[in-house]
């Protein structure tokens, strides 16, 4: 599941968001207004990226009714130009922990359960404040059991006591 640790540069995306909970999940939803949209946009590559932004401290005391930003979205060059309805994200730059995740979307909490509560506390590494992303490629086919997806988590090095 673990697969790298990942120097990620500033990546640009263009695409669509909508903010929403873990409890009203909307995914599919976005997915269908952006992907007849997409053919607006000149991809850097032929990826797809589902995006998650959180508020601070959303992780800290979890709670699946609390909101957050979630984008469908391609990654672009920084001069691309922006279709109506859509916008840019802009992501720094930063340490990524990346996962395999396998399966379907319903199978989807069984491998974030493993990255937060078995991974994320043994790896000497804590959150980083900066977007969470899944990437979409060739081996992605949404609702097959052998569906592939690479989950990108924002780290950084756990702060040590003074």
């Amino acid at each position: 599941m673990y697969l790298r640790m990942e120097e990620c540069a500033q990546r640009e995306w263009v695409g669509m968001k909508m903010h929403m909970s873990f409890a009203t999940n909307q995914t599919r939803e976005l997915w269908q207004r952006f992907m007849p949209k997409k053919g607006e946009l000149q991809p850097k590559n032929d990826l797809l990226f589902s995006i998650e932004r959180y508020p601070n401290d959303f992780f800290q005391s979890f709670d699946p009714t609390r909101e957050f930003e979630k984008w469908a979205a391609v990654e672009v060059v920084e001069s691309t130009s922006i279709p109506n309805g859509m916008a840019k994200l802009t992501s720094p730059a930063g340490m990524y922990a990346v996962f395999l995740h396998k399966g379907t979307p319903e199978e989807g909490p069984k491998t974030y359960g493993y990255i937060f509560e078995t991974w994320l506390p043994a790896s000497g590494y804590q959150l980083d404040h900066r977007p969470h992303f899944a990437v979409m490629g060739e081996r992605y086919s949404n609702h097959d059991p052998n569906s592939e997806e690479e989950i990108w988590i924002p780290v950084k090095n756990r702060a040590t006591p003074l």
